[in-house]
């Protein structure tokens, strides 16, 4: 195991939609049965004496006796959901937690904005607040120089409480400021009657900004519509020379003291629409002051932003209001050792529209830690943003058989996971925060986010996937026949306001790998072996890209590509078929093919190459790979390519200059950007509108046909995607041009026919190849 350079690891879905076949058809209506040692769930590879109606536990062996309403019924025969052998996973809905209610969105808006800006903003709130559940709560922040709370219980007129915007609010001290103190209701009684009878008991502070702040969609829709039609440019002059005074730190920390104070345990997003940079009081990422530049990457390199660190640790804290306001900190660390850190109920998504970086990497810890998401685009006029808004609240179609008209959302998530003694769990990578569970199944070597066995995912949607990295702990031979096994235990709150969990458990067998004798080339021995044929490309390339951007965080990007490169180099010389210092002999399985290809365009991808984008673009980029599914994050690493021409259907095509031809029309999805590209023959036919007229149908289709197609894509993505139509030698061609392999270079010695030269110093897959086969094939 130690020399397998391949991680060893999973890519895991909590929300995935599982085939019918493998899951049963509606949530169990009851609470799981766990081991009384491991807390592991019963699953269908527990051994299971019918007769003593006692379960063994494969994770620890342990023999548990059957609850009575179990033992009574259970037979080989007659077997409850979770023993059926098909049912690997299983989904329960928890009769022990209470009904949470529906979920709760506070919107916090951006007023620093342009009035063309705001008045799309304000149209697409609109069109949001229709789309949401009639019993969704809904509130209203808006911010510029101050903060503005609005009353939406308050229908007579507008109403607002403005607090300042260069200070930080705790749960209580917002709770006073809106007048929503602790306080004993007077009822209207008999002169006659007695004191006690007058006087109501005292009214929570949460339940007052329930009924003034906070409310249905049903209740308060006319009032916030008409709020937001009234929704003007922050008032406060601005100097010529100075930014505008944009309070978003501020208004975040009202926003989430609001819902700590309201519905600490209850599922709820605050949806952060900015259009610009924080400039005022906490959490500000850059100076008033326009001759003092936003930070780049330089800046960052060298320490020299003196704003960055304290805006970070700003923004972190807001994950959990309860801790980051806590006065007293020896309590504090008390009770993170006694007792187990909360979810996070309470996500923080960022809508960032602005053509200049927002403070996107400071807020990067906030929304990865509370299981946000992040949507950036130029101006909130754009389909990126206006679609991408409206897919936030996407609903189970009314006639589905789970959930049918729910959001498809989850809150409160939290990923534990149980693994055999064989080998134990070095980490986490992706959306995820430790919640510092130090169990016997955690390995001493972290990898991500390790030490722990459990995780806080906050908010999770279908698509939501964690890295998980494990460590083959029992290096001895294992006896033949010996099985692993893992499991992964969700538990979040549905958008219904239940609380489920969802056990998924697996089983796999071991290989006993016999060891190299000396003097034998590296990969002896693994011609037909078992590890060899069981490898995935597509998820080892994931699972390393993963590891790789995990590692810009603390180490130079040139130091991750290396690294990179030596473990490519290693995994060939362990796994290719090939004899010892002859490089001809070279061949990679079918397994392994395309690994090195994922691994060169990795090396070229924007994950790992910061050239041509700000620092809130990378964060940006890097945070939606941690969070995508595998198929989405092949997309990103290694964009597909797809050919149109006279010459027959639409076909795959290699992400190569070579496909680049005048008389074809090019489909490139980078999963961020979806580019139509027209030949320069095609373009020209276009121009001089031949697809206008009937004896060219068959042109009007070959254009028609990579536009319909891209819709498709866009249809089923979220973020939406910037979709780009352009011509061979314009300027927008460039998308499509630093995507390709550059097979032919302004340095080629023959560009080859037809060929279109990509001007670049990078080197080609050819040349990248050659170098991986000479050095993986040294003794």
């Amino acid at each position: 195991a130690t020399r397998c350079v391949a991680p060893f690891g999973a890519l895991y879905t909590p929300l995935k939609k599982i085939n019918p076949s493998y899951i049963p058809p509606t949530a169990l209506p009851y609470d799981p049965i766990r081991c009384t040692s491991c807390k592991a769930v019963l699953n269908p590879y527990c051994q299971v004496d019918f007769r003593s109606k006692l379960w063994a536990c494969p994770f620890c062996l342990t023999r548990n006796h059957f609850p009575p309403h179990y033992a009574e019924n259970i037979t080989e025969q007659s077997l409850p959901a979770e023993l059926i052998p098909q049912y690997a996973t299983c989904e329960y809905e928890l009769q022990t937690v209470p009904d949470m209610g529906p979920p709760c969105f506070l919107f916090v808006v951006d007023t620093c904005a342009h009035e063309e800006e705001l008045a799309e903003l304000a149209d697409s709130l609109q069109q949001a607040l229709h789309l949401l559940p009639q019993n969704a709560l809904v509130g209203l922040i808006t911010f510029g120089t101050n903060v503005q709370v609005h009353e939406l219980g308050f229908d007579s007129c507008s109403k607002a409480y403005v607090l300042r915007g260069n200070r930080e609010y705790a749960p209580g001290r917002v709770g006073e400021l809106l007048g929503c103190t602790p306080r004993p209701q007077q009822q209207q009684g008999a002169p006659g009657q007695p004191q006690q009878q007058q006087q109501a008991p005292p009214q929570s502070p949460g339940q007052d900004v329930l009924q003034r702040f906070l409310l249905p969609v049903s209740e308060c829709s006319f009032v916030l519509e008409s709020i937001l039609d009234d929704l003007h440019k922050d008032p406060w002059p601005v100097p010529t020379d100075k930014r505008t005074a944009r309070a978003t730190g501020c208004a975040l920390s009202v926003a989430t003291s609001l819902l700590h104070l309201t519905m600490p345990r209850r599922g709820a997003r605050v949806m952060l629409f900015t259009g610009g940079p924080c400039t005022s009081g906490p959490g500000a990422v850059v100076s008033r002051l326009k001759e003092e530049d936003m930070r780049s990457h330089a800046d960052l390199a060298k320490k020299a932003e003196v704003l960055h660190k304290p805006a970070c640790e700003f923004y972190a804290k807001l994950a959990d209001p309860s801790t980051a306001y806590n006065k007293d900190p020896k309590k504090k660390k008390k009770d993170t050792k006694t007792a187990l850190q909360p979810s996070a109920y309470h996500v923080v998504d960022v809508f960032a529209c602005s053509l200049d970086q927002v403070g996107l990497l400071e807020m990067r810890e906030l929304v990865e830690a509370t299981g946000g998401v992040t949507v950036l685009g130029d101006s909130f006029g754009q389909s990126v943003f206006k679609e991408s808004l409206k897919r936030v609240f996407t609903r189970y179609p009314d006639d589905a058989a789970q959930n049918p008209g729910d959001l498809v959302m989850a809150f409160g998530a939290t990923l534990e996971i149980m693994t055999s003694r064989e080998f134990k769990i070095s980490g986490a990578i992706g959306a995820v925060k430790s919640l510092q569970v130090h169990g016997p199944s955690v390995s001493d070597l972290e990898v991500g986010k390790g030490g722990t066995n459990a995780w806080s995912l906050g908010g999770i949607d279908p698509e939501t996937t964690v890295a998980i990295y494990f460590d083959i702990s029992n290096p001895q031979p294992l006896p033949e026949g010996k099985r692993r096994f893992i499991q992964f235990l969700t538990k979040y709150q549905h958008a219904n306001g239940r609380t489920r969990v969802r056990a998924t458990t697996l089983c796999g067998p071991w290989f006993n790998s016999k060891p190299v004798e000396e003097g034998q080339p590296s990969n002896a021995g693994m011609a037909h072996s078992p590890i060899k044929q069981s490898f995935d490309q597509e998820a080892a390339a994931v699972l390393t890209a993963r590891l790789a951007v995990s590692q810009t965080e603390s180490d130079e990007v040139g130091d991750v590509l290396r690294w990179v490169d030596r473990s490519l180099i290693r995994l060939c010389s362990k796994f290719a078929d090939y004899t010892p210092d002859d490089v001809n002999s070279f061949r990679l399985g079918p397994e392994l093919a395309l690994y090195p290809q994922f691994m060169f365009h990795l090396r070229r991808s924007q994950f790992l190459q910061l050239f041509n984008s700000s620092p809130d673009e990378a964060a940006y980029y890097r945070y939606v790979l941690l969070r995508e599914n595998t198929t989405n994050s092949l997309v990103m690493i290694q964009p597909t390519l797809l050919s149109y021409s006279f010459n027959g259907p639409p076909q795959a095509a290699l992400l190569d200059a070579e496909s680049v031809r005048a008389d074809t029309i090019l489909l490139l999805d980078t999963f961020f950007h979806v580019v139509v590209f027209h030949g320069e023959t095609i373009a020209a036919w276009r121009e001089e509108r031949y697809h206008e007229q009937e004896e060219h149908a068959a042109f009007k289709a070959l254009l028609e046909a990579p536009q319909s197609d891209a819709q498709l894509i866009m249809d089923s993505r979220f973020p939406v995607p910037r979709y780009i139509v352009c011509d061979q030698h314009k300027s927008e061609a460039r998308f499509l041009m630093a995507k390709l392999n550059p097979s032919v270079t302004h340095n080629s010695a023959d560009s080859g026919f037809g060929a279109t030269q990509v001007n670049t110093d990078d080197v080609s897959l050819r040349v990248f190849m050659e170098h991986l086969m000479k050095l993986a094939v040294q003794t």
